[in-house]
């Protein structure tokens, strides 16, 4: 069949063949037809993702969305080593299907499946947000963050604050829901960026906050953690960790800033939240996609075009490659 094939751990995916998938019992080999580009695709695809098997070569591709052997359309994650969700078929385990909706096209099944997933966890199955509420989403400018804002506010925030570094896309979010926006600029050419972001913080935090949403962590985080302290008196904060896209791994946190705060950090994804959830999570955000009227960008690219995408490609519109 044909697939993008990773020969070795980093490698970008080739167009190419590939040995067919058969099914055991409790498997499903899936005749697929989309698969988004997303940073978990990608990360577990290369062997840098800790829910990665690691074993090469493989097929490329994390999720995506096919028809099962009895004609079931699914969206799929996590397919059994070595297949991948970008091939004509893959192979995954029956519990790791979720069915899509018939008014859902394939190409937004896969697109936000997994940005949804991300959002829905973090604000149902961590933080436990409540009608009212005010909900921070820290970097709401990327696909999942966007959607954050989005379903903060169709589960009912009382207000929503999005921040992130680029100020005219802040400033579309308005439609999306967010209430306040706060741009910021951080990094060492930048010395005074982070105070001013904290400044901003703590001028919003001075009404109330409940929940933080964040996809960057680093030094933005740190930012908003050390404002929490500052500004929030005897009120717990629940703040739930979902991604890195500032690829700054560790952050240096001062202790009195939990010492001072009912501060709650928490993180949001594989194994932190338990399958069965991030699947009822899926669930839950395809059922909503049209009521809630849930916007996400899209590019279909074909799947022969792997090898000039996988590396190029940027995080808006979503990538999704088509099979077949």
């Amino acid at each position: 069949m044909k697939a993008a094939v990773i020969t070795a751990a980093g490698k970008t995916p080739v167009y190419g063949e590939f040995s067919e998938p058969v099914a055991r019992d409790g498997e499903e080999v899936i005749t697929v037809s989309a698969s988004a580009l997303s940073q978990f695709s990608r990360s577990r695809s290369s062997g840098s993702h800790y829910s990665s098997d690691g074993v090469f070569p493989s097929v490329a591709g994390a999720e995506g969305v096919g028809r099962t052997a009895d004609g079931r359309r699914v969206y799929f994650v996590s397919p059994k080593a070595p297949y991948g969700a970008l091939a004509e078929k893959s192979l995954v385990r029956s519990e790791r299907c979720v069915p899509v909706p018939d008014g859902l096209d394939d190409v937004t099944a896969a697109a936000i499946a997994n940005p949804g997933m991300s959002a829905w966890a973090g604000l149902v199955e961590r933080a436990h947000l409540q009608p009212g509420e005010t909900v921070l989403v820290n970097g709401a400018t990327g696909t999942a963050g966007r959607l954050a804002v989005q379903l903060a506010k169709h589960l009912g925030a009382g207000k929503v604050i999005a921040t992130g570094r680029n100020a005219e896309e802040l400033e579309d979010l308005k439609v999306l829901g967010a209430d306040t926006v706060i741009p910021f600029t951080l990094g060492t050419l930048h010395p005074f960026g982070a105070k001013e972001y904290e400044k901003m913080l703590v001028e919003q935090f001075a009404d109330g906050i409940d929940v933080v949403i964040d996809y960057l962590w680093g030094e933005s985080a740190k930012t908003v953690i050390v404002a929490i302290a500052k500004a929030v008196e005897e009120r717990p904060v629940r703040f739930v960790h979902v991604g890195g896209a500032s690829r700054e791994e560790n952050i240096e946190l001062p202790g009195a800033a939990l010492r001072s705060s009912a501060i709650m950090l928490m993180g949001s994804g594989l194994k932190s939240v338990p399958m069965s959830a991030l699947k009822d999570a899926i669930r839950n955000v395809f059922e909503i996609v049209e009521t809630a009227n849930l916007k996400i960008a899209t590019k279909a690219v074909p799947l022969p075009e792997i090898a000039s995408t996988w590396d190029s490609a940027p995080g808006k519109p979503r990538v999704v490659f088509t099979v077949g």
